[in-house]
Formats: C-alpha cells, structure tokens, sequence
C-alpha cells in the first residue's frame, strides 16, 4: 500500500469514527434528558384549573310532582270533553357545588324549590339522596346536603378582586348531558335591576352557560370559585352571550346563615314606595331630586316608629343616595335586626333627618 492511499484510508475511518461518536454523544444526551426532564405543559390549558374544581360540582336531578289535565272523550264521541287531572313525577336537571367537606351543597333555589326527592350525582358517578337544608328565594340560593359528609369542597375565592376582563370558566351539567366547561371573560360586576332576583349583584360574563348549568361553578384560571351560575339574559331561553352568576362572597353569607338558622336573616323598615318620575317631581316642583316616594307605612313598624309618613320622599339611608326602590331593598336588607339606620328626605318642600331601629324582614 503506497503512502497516499495509506492516508487516505486512515482519514475515512478516522471520519467514520467522528460521525459514529457524534451520534453516540448525541443519543446519549437526548436519552437522559427525555428521561431527567417532566413534559411541558401547555402554557393556554385550563387543565389544571378546571381538575381542581370540577370533583367539587354535582349534577342534581330533582324530582317534581306536577298535575297535568287530560282531556276524555265520552264513549259516544260527542263534542262535550272530561277533564282529569293525572300527576306525573319530572326531573328538574341542574348543578350543584361542594361547598362544605361536611356535605353541603350550593345550588339555585329555582332548581330545587319544591322538589319530592333530590338525587346528586357526584363527579365519579356515586348517586346519593338529599335533603334541603334552607332555601332564599331573595338569591336564588339554595342549601341541601346528603349523609355522606366527606366530600370535597371547592376552593373559594374573593369576588370583590373579580375585574372585568378576568378569563373565567362555567362548569355544570347543560341539558343533562354531563359535566361541561365552557370558557369566557368578566363581562361585568356589580349588574343589578335585571329583574331576575329581589337582590341582584350579579357577576355577568359570556361564557355560555344554559339550562341545567343553574347552580354550577364559574370558577377563575387557578381553579377558585368566583360565584354560582345562576341565570342567562335571553328572550328565547337559549344562551345569547349574556349569562349571570352570584358572587361567592354573597353566597357564602347566605350559606352561612341557612346553616345556623335555616334561613337569612334581614332588616325591614316597613314601608312601600315607588321609583320617582318626571310627571311627579314635575307636580310635587322638585325636579332635580332623586329619591323614593313613600306610598304606605305599616303599623307599628320601624319606619312609622321613626316618624316616616306617607309622602315623604327619601332621598338617603346612612348617607348613601337613594336612585330607586331597589336602592332601598338593599340597603335595608344588609342590616341586621336591631340596627340603628339614619333615613333622610324631603317632606313638604322641606329636609327632615330621622332614625330607624331594623327588625326582621317576615318571610317572604
């Protein structure tokens, strides 16, 4: 063998050495660090929130009687109908949310409200019976719990922190078809005089929520309760991208207090009024007040206690305007029995201040 196919003999193999190594070293390091290092996750999943909350909401069939009229033909044929009336059981499908580890369950009032029996159909699929604990017509709120007491319960979160464009997620049973994530933003906070509930502070989003999600989870991206879906804006019944739930730190006061009381205790006034319009504050001559006109006061109530007459206008509770006669509700079911509240108005053309010791709202 001559000297420069000696050379070039030693240089193939000397290449071939380099590229079999190479591949080595490079087969090696890929190996352990597919093996060293945990799979990414990916950075636009909800995943993680959507597992911690959804094993803390329920599916929840509740069992009505309802009467239906059937109409009989005689045995002749003749024109003339019988009516008979046939009860029939029907399943009102909604959601629920674990909010106790001791078997409290949150949901609408209007998905329970009535019921003969309720079923709950926890995330594994168990299936156990319930029983209502309390209900607040006022919220749309109600309590119910089974016998099983260790349950998980959902984390709660602080709604007063909720802004709108927060990304948010509505978990629930649509339909009956099964648990559901749907996915959207904070469209608003605060929404009141919808018309839905007698005290509305709702958290209005878009993400879609429709029947059977009513008492499920809107939960944020950590995985936290934010409030109960409870209602969609719609003249249809469908979902046209305006959906309601109640905040949290709301329901949980309302939780709280069916608990230990079985029901919500609130402050009453004892008085009815009407929202002020321009044809009256055109004939009463006040034309720039805001306020509530006082229709009636009832007997021996705090109002009539505090001197409030029929016709006198108010304009403030503690200093807080009044716009309305839901501006009224509210402020005076957020007191408490024996709370001494300062009402301001006009009677006559004329300022007058009083004060009001609450008592308990009667049942509604």
């Amino acid at each position: 063998m001559n000297k420069s196919h000696s050379t070039r003999f030693l240089l193939g193999w000397a290449v071939i050495g380099l590229l079999i190594g190479g591949g080595i070293i490079a087969f090696s390091t890929l190996d352990i660090d597919s093996l060293s290092s945990p799979p990414k996750k990916n950075p636009h999943s909800y995943a993680d929130a959507v597992n911690k909350a959804s094993i803390s909401v329920v599916s929840i069939n509740a069992y009505h009687l309802v009467k239906e009229k059937q109409n009989l033909l005689p045995e002749n044929q003749s024109s003339s109908r019988k009516d008979k009336v046939k009860s029939k059981i029907r399943p009102n499908k909604g959601s629920g949310v674990i909010i106790s580890s001791k078997g409290y369950i949150v949901t609408n009032n209007h998905v329970v409200e009535g019921a003969q029996r309720i079923e709950v159909v926890l995330h594994d699929g168990r299936k156990l019976e319930a029983q209502i604990i309390g209900l607040d017509p006022g919220t749309d709120i109600a309590v119910i719990s089974t016998q099983l007491k260790q349950l998980p319960a959902v984390t709660i979160a602080d709604s007063n922190k909720t802004q709108v464009g927060d990304i948010v997620l509505a978990i629930g049973n649509p339909f009956g078809i099964g648990q559901t994530v749907t996915q959207g933003i904070i469209s608003a906070t605060g929404r009141d005089r919808v018309g839905l509930n007698t005290y509305e502070n709702f958290i209005q989003t878009d993400a879609a929520i429709n029947r059977g999600n009513s008492g499920g989870a809107l939960i944020n991206t950590q995985g936290e309760i934010l409030g109960i879906n409870s209602a969609i804006y719609s003249q249809t019944g469908n979902y046209l991208g305006i959906s309601f739930a109640i905040p949290i730190n709301l329901v949980t006061d309302v939780v709280q207090q069916i608990i230990e009381h079985g029901e919500v205790i609130r402050g009453w006034l004892g008085v009815e009024g009407v929202d002020l319009n321009k044809q009256m504050l055109q004939r009463i001559g006040l034309p720039d007040i805001q306020g509530v006109l006082i229709t009636d006061v009832f007997d021996r109530g705090p109002a009539e206690m505090a001197g409030v007459r029929v016709g006198d206008i108010i304009t403030h509770i503690d200093k807080n305007i009044i716009r309305d006669t839901r501006d009224v509700l509210n402020a005076i079911a957020d007191g408490r029995p024996g709370d001494k509240i300062q009402i301001s108005g006009i009677r006559e053309r004329q300022s007058f201040v009083t004060q009001a010791i609450l008592e308990q709202r009667p049942k509604e």
